[in-house]
């Protein structure tokens, strides 16, 4: 380990340099008299969370397998991708003049390349035989941008030896990687990687490559909506809607930022300008509070609703590109401020009601997205700071907007934000993951916050090494729904992919209407005769009603409307027959109905769906024509 005497203070700009960027002039801002607020949160997060990681790294030599690694306090295991902490703890180093910080990068990379380094110069996803190689690429880009930026930090020896490891990781990536290799996100992140890691150690192959990946790239932006898409497959073919597998969770979180960054480091305008007009629309999503409305996308079984599971974050895509849209600087802003408020012990949860519900966190959140803190570090971008003077698209009200290459349709009526989808994509061979059908997959209120939400249809490990286990036996989709329980199979209205939808208008009054059936996952009807379903979702400026309606006798007394009403266990309950108050801490939610409601049993008064991290009170609802009526005051 480095000795405290050789301890340097770097002379290079540290982390406003990361990257290899050359910020515009107006962001070097060597002593502001005011710092932005998202330099002060996101300063304060990054200490917080690597103080908490350093802590949890295991320093007893007598734990042979541990020895070296950040323990996850919740699983008592050291998950494969944690060397990439590698790179925030030189960050802290440097920002802290603290040499402990070098010991634990140190100690760090040793438990690295001794449990997850392999023959090919691959790392693994997992200490685990067999597991995925192609996470490779993000520890490449972190431990180059330790290299490049905080060289002066690392012992000679060292330095040497961090060289020649990722000379050959990078080889191992040139070689195995192409725009075809896993999702979108592996070849999109091997752009920025390959590219850095050719300019750090002029490899002019790595560069080239990198180059070539990333205008490949750019035809995987769709020419309606400018959604990036690939997370899935058939990578090049839509679905019978016209539909291309899009997950904003990884878009924002982990494509998007890599080209970004590839578009700053080499100053290419021509991909700096389809990324920005892709981050553009993907921010139509980012509710108001923060929240990423991922309720609809092909991966969303790792929604976390401030983001995805195991990606880094939105603010180095955003905020970097903040000197082109004022707006982005307001999207960095809103979503480290979502990340503070999930934030306990050092550690971010894994959603809004974790912490309510006494649902532990896994560490994989934290020390993945502590390097997009490491990103914006020495940003600071004061003169884009007055977020009040800018709207996001969901701040304003503007009725509806329909995005064809997803099917989905966005609200913004009054006080009110909906999602409403028919998206018919799912996620490669996966089936039941995210709801379709006509499904209201968001309902939040200014006041109120989220009030209705979309889950997996059902809760499945489709990442088992990178998702939590729901060991709760009355766990249950949060997606309002209609559904029919045959011999264990679940027949609903949320999973049929042939759903249709349209919009309509009565005075005030703005109408989506759906027509569905009653499907498994498989799209196959009930036993005994096809069940067609009417929702509609009726918003106005203060008040949504939804009218559930569906027809076939022979499953009539069978069929039930959950209604899942999104609450943390600080609410406040009271119910009678046909009506459920709710007291939040700045408003009063009222969900009534036209038939008796039934609460459903939970375990500790609320239900609790990992997707996306949310509490909710079920509500069972029996009949063939229901109306629900949902009042903020």
């Amino acid at each position: 380990m480095i000795s405290r005497r050789n301890f340097i203070k770097s002379s290079s700009l540290g982390s406003l340099a990361l990257m290899g960027l050359t910020m515009p002039d107006a962001f070097l801002l060597s002593a502001p008299a005011a710092k932005s607020q998202l330099y002060l949160r996101s300063n304060e997060l990054l200490q917080t969370w690597g103080s908490k990681l350093r802590q949890l790294q295991v320093t007893d030599a007598t734990r042979t397998t541990e020895y070296g690694g950040i323990l996850c306090p919740t699983y008592n295991i050291v998950h494969g991708r944690v060397g990439d902490t590698i790179l925030p703890f030189f960050h802290l180093a440097h920002k802290n003049n603290d040499s402990s910080y070098i010991d634990a990068a140190m100690l760090l990379y040793r438990w690295m390349e001794k449990t997850v380094s392999q023959e090919d110069g691959s790392w693994l996803n997992e200490p685990v035989k067999n597991s995925w190689k192609g996470t490779t690429i993000f520890t490449i880009i972190a431990l180059t941008e330790a290299l490049r930026n905080y060289s002066a930090l690392m012992e000679p020896a060292f330095r040497n030896e961090l060289t020649n490891r990722l000379k050959k990781a990078g080889e191992f990536v040139y070689t195995t990687f192409n725009i075809d290799y896993g999702n979108i996100n592996y070849p999109i992140s091997a752009s920025y990687g390959l590219y850095l890691l050719g300019d750090t150690l002029d490899v002019r192959k790595f560069k080239t490559k990198g180059t070539e990946l990333a205008h490949q790239a750019m035809k995987f932006i769709t020419p309606k909506d400018k959604l990036l898409f690939g997370e899935g497959d058939p990578y090049y073919e839509p679905s019978k809607k016209g539909c291309f597998s899009v997950d904003l969770g990884y878009n924002v979180e982990e494509s998007l930022p890599a080209l970004t960054a590839y578009g700053l480091l080499t100053k290419d305008e021509e991909v700096l300008q389809k990324v920005t007009a892709s981050l553009q629309a993907h921010m139509e999503f980012m509710l108001p509070d923060g929240g990423w409305d991922n309720s609809w996308g092909t991966r969303n079984y790792k929604w976390t609703y401030w983001g995805s599971r195991t990606s880094d974050g939105c603010q180095p895509a955003y905020a970097l590109l903040a000197d082109r849209d004022p707006r982005f600087y307001k999207v960095a802003l809103l979503n480290t401020q979502l990340w503070k408020q999930c934030t306990k012990d050092g550690l971010l949860y894994g959603g809004p009601h974790y912490i309510s519900h006494q649902v532990p966190p896994s560490v994989h959140h934290t020390f993945v997205h502590i390097k997009a803190l490491v990103a914006i570090a020495d940003l600071d971008l004061t003169d884009k700071a007055d977020s009040s003077a800018v709207q996001l698209p969901r701040e304003k009200v503007y009725d509806t907007r329909f995005f064809s290459d997803i099917q989905t349709y966005l609200v913004s009526k009054g006080k009110y934000r909906a999602t409403v989808t028919a998206y018919d994509r799912e996620y490669k061979k996966t089936k039941s993951g995210h709801a379709t059908g006509g499904a209201l997959t968001m309902l939040w209120h200014e006041k109120a916050g989220i009030l209705l939400c979309a889950s997996m249809n059902d809760y499945q490990l489709f990442e088992a090494g990178n998702m939590q286990p729901d060991n709760d036996p009355l766990s249950m989709p949060l997606t309002p729904r209609l559904e029919l329980m045959i011999d264990g199979i679940a027949y609903r209205n949320i999973n049929d992919l042939n759903a249709q939808m349209r919009v309509a208008h009565d005075h005030q009054k703005t109408i989506i209407e759906t027509k569905s059936r009653l499907v498994d996952k498989d799209q196959n009807n009930p036993p005994q005769e096809e069940v067609r379903c009417s929702v509609n979702y009726i918003f106005s400026d203060n008040v949504v009603n939804i009218h559930f309606s569906y027809d076939g006798e022979s499953y009539s007394d069978q069929v039930r409307t959950v209604v899942p009403l999104i609450s943390p266990s600080t609410d406040i309950l009271s119910a009678t027959n046909q009506k459920i108050t709710l007291q939040k801490e700045s408003a009063k939610v009222y969900l009534s109905s036209s038939v008796k409601m039934i609460q459903l049993p939970t375990t500790g008064g609320r239900i609790f769906n990992f997707v996306p991290g949310l509490e909710a009170i079920p509500v069972q609802l029996e009949g063939n024509d229901i109306e629900v009526e949902i009042e903020i005051n």
